[in-house]
């Protein structure tokens, strides 16, 4: 087991902190090699197949190179659900944890809801799975995502119905939901110094970033394109960058929407918007 460990820390100790070393330390041996966690913990003498210990290199050498560990498993926790995660899809956020639970909390029984820009499909169908009454819609613009997205909604036994659209380009027509919901990308370009490289090099740009010059560009659109299809009443929910919250209040209050509000997550930031048609 020393000799497992020891290869893990030395790969990998010039990117991650001894906490972090510790727990991908556990995470590779329980669920890249199979070794129960007690042994891990014991230090229990383990030897290693020559195809395990290749598996282990591989895993570490993705890891060393700044790729997500939930990319080197392709898997993600989200909302007590195991998600299928690759590059081609961001990974789940705690804080869209967040969001998620602010739907469910305040809409009860059966209801329709759009999710804009699904992506792994994390919001969609953790409403899916824990409110069956509702029924749930999903768009993406990426094959690639949507692909990953059909995978989980079937691997999870979800009834989400899942569609490929461009909401800057799409005009809906006769469609109505009570709900849309969305995480748009929201990270400026300006942004991208500030950002680590394992989510600059390896999560997809075309999910995470938009212009300086046009911040709200996915929020504007959502909320024209909400006024054509909520429902009297229906509810808008968005992941906002924090830096953003009351001008993204302002677009909607100007739209007309009403009951806009801007709430914190739990670092205590500007995280999520919602009004009402």
């Amino acid at each position: 087991m020393q000799k497992i460990k020891s290869h893990i820390y030395n790969s990998l100790q010039a990117i991650y902190n001894p906490q972090e070393l510790k727990s991908i330390t556990t995470i590779l041996c329980t669920d890249i090699l199979n070794i129960e966690q007690t042994d891990v913990y014991l230090n229990k003498d383990i030897k290693l197949s020559r195809s395990r210990w290749t598996r282990l290199k591989r895993s570490v050498e993705r890891l060393a190179n700044s790729e997500p560990l939930q990319y080197v498993l392709e898997r993600a926790h989200f909302y007590g659900l195991e998600f299928k995660v690759k590059p081609g899809v961001l990974i789940p956020r705690p804080e869209t944890e967040e969001l998620v639970d602010l739907i469910l909390q305040e809409n009860k029984g059966p209801y329709s809801l759009l999710d804009i820009g699904t992506g792994s499909g994390c919001i969609a169908i953790s409403i899916s799975k824990n409110n069956p009454e509702a029924r749930v819609t999903a768009w993406d613009i990426s094959e690639d995502a949507l692909k990953i997205a059909r995978t989980n909604n079937k691997n999870l036994k979800a009834k989400v119905r899942f569609s490929k659209k461009d909401i800057l380009s799409y005009q809906p027509k006769s469609m109505k939901v009570d709900i849309i919901v969305s995480n748009p990308p929201y990270i400026t370009k300006s942004e991208k110094e500030l950002m680590k490289k394992n989510v600059l090099d390896w999560e997809p740009n075309l999910a995470l970033f938009v212009e300086d010059h046009n911040p709200l560009l996915f929020y504007n659109r959502i909320a024209e394109v909400g006024l054509k299809i909520l429902n009297r009443g229906g509810k808008l929910y968005f992941e906002i960058n924090q830096a953003y919250g009351q001008l993204t209040f302002q677009l909607l209050e100007q739209k007309g929407y009403k009951n806009v509000q801007v709430l914190k997550d739990l670092y205590g930031k500007d995280r999520m918007v919602t009004a009402e048609r």
